[in-house]
């Protein structure tokens, strides 16, 4: 290879903007090619907690450790288990000040946030907006070819897949497709809960908060910004969140139609769904095959959900980049289950 090696991105979430501010760290310069036609074009989802030996570990080798900190939130660090008569039956209190001493600290930050610090450590031509990836292949040599909409083409030496679950560089490496695991989220948010619905704001307090009953379930996440997001989780067809629940033109009848499936549980926990802002944004849980993994295929690589995607159930960041592609799920605590959602 002569000069410096082109290296594409596709996908700019939080693992691609993260390989690309360690390489940027490093003097190695890449390329981002991301569907979104900004930074705002849509809701980054809700909150993360960053553990030491993951999250921290690589913020810390993108030289962003520091500046990470004051923008995390270790008091949203609780944890509350609930029945549907709102008892709460188990709790985990948010880490002690200083904790952070003895490597225990496992900080929120939202993932607006932390994304926003990931782009403002980058160059600003790293990130190349509005691109949507229309196909992958191998072309001259073997060399990866992005072909772009409107039929620009780009090739590179190393193409690395970070454009998540229904990835398109997967399809270089594996056959495998995403599994629907039988159960959907129905996802909304409450906002400013500690004036608006002080109630609410008690119930789950400084943390996520989880209602489980009769094979189904309410999952609360402080977010920043005096926000709530809440999520109804249920056992149905793939196609039900879809066709059989939300209907846009209705809100008040899709709201009204999910708590008809909480009939007997606490008001409390029904107001977070019947006092929720905005839409109700369905989401279908799918998976990649336990233990999927691919042979070597020189130029291409998966990272994050394009690579191991899991139900929120199993999920669980991997300690290191280089465990990514065998990454297989595996249970894990409560504190870390639910925070990647």
């Amino acid at each position: 290879m002569s000069g410096a090696p082109r290296i594409a991105i596709v996908g700019g979430g939080l693992g691609g903007l993260t390989l690309a501010r360690v390489l940027h760290v490093h003097g190695i310069a890449s390329t981002v090619y991301e569907l979104d036609a900004s930074a705002t074009a849509r809701d980054q989802g809700g909150s993360l907690d960053m553990d030491p030996e993951s999250g921290q570990r690589a913020l810390l080798h993108a030289g962003l450790l520091e500046e990470f900190r004051p923008l995390s939130r270790p008091e949203d660090g609780e944890l509350r288990l609930l029945d549907k008569d709102a008892a709460v039956g188990f709790r985990i209190p948010a880490p002690e000040p200083g904790a952070r001493d003895e490597g225990e600290e496992r900080p929120e930050i939202d993932r607006r946030a932390l994304r926003d610090l990931l782009l403002g450590a980058l160059p600003e031509e790293t990130v190349r907006w509005g691109h949507k990836v229309r196909a992958v292949s191998l072309g001259a040599a073997g060399r990866p070819t992005l072909t772009l909409s409107g039929g620009r083409t780009v090739e590179a030496d190393l193409l690395v897949g970070a454009d998540g679950a229904w990835s398109r560089v997967r399809s270089l490496v594996s056959d495998a497709d995403p599994v629907y695991s039988g159960i959907s989220f129905v996802d909304c948010l409450l906002h400013d809960v500690d004036a608006r619905h002080p109630a609410v704001a008690e119930l789950v307090g400084r943390g996520t908060m989880f209602a489980l009953a009769d094979e189904k379930g309410l999952i609360a996440q402080r977010n920043g910004g005096d926000r709530i997001r809440v999520y109804a989780a249920v056992k149905a067809p793939e196609e039900w969140s879809r066709s059989g629940l939300i209907d846009p033109a209705d809100p008040a009848a899709a709201r009204k139609r999910l708590l008809d499936l909480f009939p007997d549980w606490d008001e409390g926990l029904r107001a977070l769904i019947a006092d929720s802002d905005g839409p109700l944004v369905p989401r279908p849980i799918h998976a990649l095959p336990i233990g999927h993994r691919w042979e070597r295929t020189p130029g291409v690589t998966l990272l994050g959900d394009a690579a191991h995607l899991m139900s929120p159930f199993a999920g669980r960041a991997p300690t290191s980049p280089c465990s990514t592609a065998r990454n297989s799920p595996s249970p894990s605590p409560p504190t870390t289950t639910w925070r990647r959602l």
